[in-house]
């Protein structure tokens, strides 16, 4: 099955896993110790990341290590970057919607 950016960052999980190992390097055991859901759930959702490509795994002795690739991540941000000035002019407009109320009350 192929994967890609956009199904590895829909899961709230996977995307806490990519916060948490954006920060370090961690174990696969050391991702599921912040989770209260099972080791193999966890495993789960490092497989995926791992096939989308947005971390990889490496093997030292008996521990996999968990390291992001953040450079996989670019598709998402450039399909949301494109929306950035559509909501800041949203976001604009509504703050001007505000301050005319404010001002019509205290008018």
């Amino acid at each position: 099955m192929r994967r890609d950016v956009f199904q590895a960052i829909a899961d709230p999980v996977r995307r806490k896993i990519i916060e948490l190992i954006s920060n370090d390097t961690l174990t696969v055991n050391e991702v599921a110790d912040k989770f209260e859901i099972s080791r193999p759930a966890i495993s789960k959702h490092i497989k995926i990341l791992n096939e989308c490509g947005i971390i990889q795994i490496n093997k030292k002795g008996r521990e996999r290590y968990c390291q992001i690739d953040p450079k996989n991540l670019l598709p998402a941000f450039l399909w949301l970057e494109q929306y950035q000035k559509l909501w800041e002019e949203k976001i604009g407009s509504f703050e001007h919607y505000l301050m005319k109320l404010k001002n019509s009350e205290n008018g």
